[in-house]
């Protein structure tokens, strides 16, 4: 046998290992998957681990318990619905009228071969896939539509994993002004909470808000940017071309979402109101909206006159003002804290300083350099003895 024919008939003695093993199941398949969803202690994989062992919140499990809504699966929305999942939330809705594209490729979270099938059916083989704890809820409609609107109201408010009450969270991750007017409308409707996301048309800014119905301002409070400007939002989707579509982008709007979703369900640090992204200086704004009394959403008056009788009835607190104690009043010996360096040294500091950020200063300056013929401080030597010094003290 020649070594080319020897060379064959090994290659093809590896295909036939190859497929048989690829047809054959993995033995711990089944014991892996069981593993990742078990949330306990002694599970390197469990879900929120951190936040417990870094003393964050005393009880991560509590994350099986709630119910979100993610309306839309797009760019920002697949990958919070994936981090959620990772996270082992309770359950999701999902709600999405879109399939599947391979424009959508530059997403973080679908795949060519999913190309054609609603982003919802496909979205939810793959999160089971990841969690099988997590209960899904997909439907594939528009929300904007007369009947879509009242369905998806319902499942707002009877939606949650159990009781069926209202979902604990809504997360709005779509792409269009009338649809962020229904999540808008529902919600201030239903007094739901939600959040309202987006990524901008330049693609590398992008933004995150969290909205309480009477408390902060709705989203028809103040006009968004697309009609501020005047722009014909159905000149921005263009057949093939896939506005907003920097992973990258994405990704961080998304984990700035899912990480303020955590915050709020399971009690831990400042959940942010509004918390803005710009890729160019990567630049961070933060604010708080208050709701406009004229705001064209009645519900929204109405929820904002139900906010503020319940402020109105809430018991004032006395505010204690606790005097510090004046230590060494008397002050005996006149004793003074001074600065070392005087304001005329400071502005005469010529050393090299860096260039800092508004609100940072020195620890110390250096000092200038010593130009020739300047005095040291140091005392110059006379020539005269000690003996001839002591005779001219005496001659006095």
């Amino acid at each position: 046998m020649s070594t080319v024919e020897e060379l064959k008939a090994k290659v093809a003695d590896l295909e036939k290992k190859l497929a048989n093993a690829l047809q054959r199941p993995a033995p711990n398949r089944g014991k892996i998957a069981e593993m990742s969803s078990e949330v306990v202690d002694s599970n390197p994989y469990s879900r929120l681990m951190a936040l417990k062992r870094m003393g964050i919140v005393d009880n991560y499990e509590r994350i099986r318990d709630f119910t979100v809504a993610v309306v839309g699966v797009g760019g920002v929305g697949s990958v919070t619905a994936e981090m959620l999942t990772r996270c082992g939330i309770g359950k999701l809705l999902l709600f999405d009228y879109d399939k599947v594209e391979l424009a959508n490729m530059n997403r973080l979270f679908y795949q060519p071969h999913q190309a054609g099938m609603s982003k919802v059916e496909a979205a939810e083989r793959t999160l089971r896939e990841i969690n099988p704890d997590v209960e899904f809820e997909v439907y594939n409609y528009n929300i904007t539509t007369t009947d879509n609107f009242d369905h998806f109201q319902s499942r707002i408010k009877q939606g949650a994993l159990k009781g069926g009450g209202p979902v604990d969270l809504v997360l709005s991750c779509v792409d269009n002004f009338e649809a962020r007017m229904a999540i808008n409308m529902a919600c201030n409707e239903c007094g739901q909470k939600w959040f309202e996301s987006g990524v901008s048309e330049n693609a590398v800014t992008g933004h995150i808000q969290f909205l309480i119905p009477g408390e902060t301002a709705c989203f028809a409070c103040a006009p968004p940017l697309v009609v501020a400007s005047k722009v014909d939002e159905k000149t921005l989707k263009r057949d093939g071309v896939c506005a907003a579509s920097l992973p990258t982008t994405m990704g961080i709007v998304a984990g700035f979402l899912v990480q303020n979703t955590l915050k709020y369900l399971l009690g831990f640090g400042d959940v942010s109101y509004y918390l803005g992204y710009n890729a160019m200086q990567d630049f961070f704004p933060q604010m708080a909206l208050k709701p406009n009394p004229q705001c064209d959403d009645l519900n929204c008056q109405k929820r904002q006159a139900e906010f503020q009788a319940s402020e109105a009835a809430r018991p004032k607190e006395e505010k204690v003002v606790v005097e510090e104690e004046i230590v060494h009043a008397d002050n005996e010996w006149a004793i003074e804290v001074v600065s070392e360096t005087t304001a005329e040294e400071l502005a005469a500091a010529e050393g090299d300083q860096p260039e800092l950020a508004k609100g940072l200063r020195v620890a110390y300056t250096t000092p200038a350099p010593k130009q020739d013929g300047d005095q040291d401080g140091t005392v110059q030597d006379g020539g005269q003895s000690l003996d001839d010094l002591m005779k001219q003290m005496q001659s006095l």
